[in-house]
């Protein structure tokens, strides 16, 4: 486990210097700050466990940082030390939210117990606000809404208002990654099939000799391994909604008896000799083209018409970047609710450099990096840097070019952001002195001013 930390802020170095020595004994690990302005810029970078701060300090006392501290990272714990405070100022502290109070010079005993019980009382905050987040994820998690206001999202949530109250069957298509699931559950939650079962299966995930038996289920005996009778997907759906997600991938035969259940609502067990009637909502979904499937013959086409009578055909990432934002924020939010810590802004910087990923993962990408971000990245706002370092690292980071040839779609856009990538690197090589960066890239200095204002570059936007 990782040494908990401990910020230190005091302007007075030789009362920095005697505390780390003390802390740092204790096995803390421990950060300085010289003023309520650093220290607040360092919260936001950093997480720490503790703050020990001191009142009288320039530019920004303690009261006044203490107040912020309590406003912006209410979980964090903090402990005032001061050699110029009277009862007055030790009341106001309190009120204002800090842990405890402690007259300069502190006695180590008195430091060293206050320190471990604000310790505890950070831990324990944090184990509590994990426990409330609890009790409602499950329901969060099932009912997760829809994002994004774009055209192709906006069809999508058309779709599902209008064939969701009906019977009809719907076959989602989409990459991977697009939320055809989600889209399958919102379509089951406005049905008036809601109360029934929503169960879905995975025919991508499934043995192509078991894919019978998990749909239709199979008689004891049946075959080898089939020591007791199974019962399959669709009598677990019944009066509910099957989600029949990578339909694609489904075995010819098992294509039959599919197509044979939807045609008379009436499925056959393996091993068995009776049929069973079945009330079944199917909704599909697959990533792969079915038409070329059925020219390739791995699919039935009979049974694609079956499943089509609604198609919804669900957007990339990349043809709704302007989503980004929202999706982002919503990913943010909920996972630091799930795992107890405070949600994250997005810098404009690096929210230009997020928009620019070619996102084939598509929203599961997004939700992934969105975690990292949140776990990995500065204390108060996910930075340019951030993105940067825990985004676009490894293969991507080192070979920019490579990126390059997905984010762009045409050669004139590949050409000017090869080219913005150069100056940038070379402007950063040169610590951004336009009169040496020009002689050394071989132009004059008023051709690379003209470069830099077509192609956008700024300076804080970069680095």
């Amino acid at each position: 486990m990782a040494a908990q930390s401990i910020l230190v802020v005091d302007d007075e170095a030789s009362i920095r210097r005697t505390l780390r020595e003390i802390l740092e004994y204790e096995g803390l690990k421990v950060d300085e700050a010289r003023d309520g302005v650093e220290a607040l810029r360092k919260v936001r970078a950093h997480s720490y466990d503790v703050a020990l701060l001191d009142i009288k300090m320039p530019r920004k006392d303690g009261l006044e940082t203490l107040a912020e501290l309590v406003e912006r990272w209410p979980e964090l714990p903090v402990i005032m030390i001061s050699g110029h405070a009277d009862v007055k100022t030790a009341v106001e502290a309190t009120r204002t939210g800090a842990f405890h109070f402690i007259e300069k010079p502190p006695d180590l005993h008195q430091l060293l117990v206050t320190i471990r019980s604000a310790l505890v009382r950070g831990r324990l905050v944090l184990e509590n606000r994990r426990m409330r987040q609890t009790i409602t994820q499950r329901r969060e998690d099932e009912l997760t809404p829809i994002l994004g206001s774009s055209t192709a999202i906006g069809r999508i949530k058309q779709i599902i208002e209008r064939v969701a109250p009906t019977e009809a069957r719907v076959l989602i298509t989409g990459e991977a990654g697009t939320g055809k699931e989600l889209v399958a559950k919102w379509i089951h939650h406005l049905s008036p099939r809601r109360k029934g079962p929503l169960v879905a299966v995975n025919c991508a995930a499934i043995p192509a000799e078991l894919i019978e038996s998990e749909l239709f289920g199979h008689e004891k005996g049946s075959f080898t391994g089939a020591i007791k009778q199974r019962i399959g997907k669709f009598e677990q759906a019944n009066g509910g909604t099957l989600f029949l997600d990578e339909v694609g991938d489904m075995s010819l035969s098992a294509q039959a008896k599919v197509l044979r259940a939807l045609q008379e609502s009436v499925i056959m067990r393996v091993g068995g000799d009776r049929p069973i009637k079945v009330d079944v909502r199917v909704v599909a979904a697959t990533n792969k083209a079915l038409r070329e499937c059925i020219e390739e013959g791995t699919f039935r086409e009979d049974l694609y018409h079956r499943l089509s009578v609604i198609l919804a055909q669900l957007p990339p990432v990349r043809e709704r970047r302007g989503d980004l934002p929202v999706l982002l924020k919503h990913f943010l939010t909920h996972l630091a609710r799930r795992n107890g810590l405070p949600s994250k802004e997005v810098s404009p910087g690096a929210m230009r450099r997020l928009s620019k990923l070619p996102w084939r993962g598509n929203v599961r990408e997004i939700h992934n990096v969105a975690e990292r971000l949140l776990i990995l990245g500065s204390a108060a706002e996910i930075t340019a840097q951030d993105v940067e370092t825990y985004v676009h690292a490894g293969p991507i980071r080192g070979d920019r070019l490579h990126r390059l040839t997905h984010e762009c779609d045409n050669l004139g856009e590949f050409r000017s952001q090869a080219e913005k990538l150069f100056l940038v690197h070379k402007l950063r090589e040169n610590d951004w002195n336009i009169s040496r960066t020009a002689e050394r890239v071989g132009i004059q200095r008023s051709n690379l001013y003209s470069r830099i204002r077509r192609l956008g570059i700024e300076r804080d936007s970069t680095d």
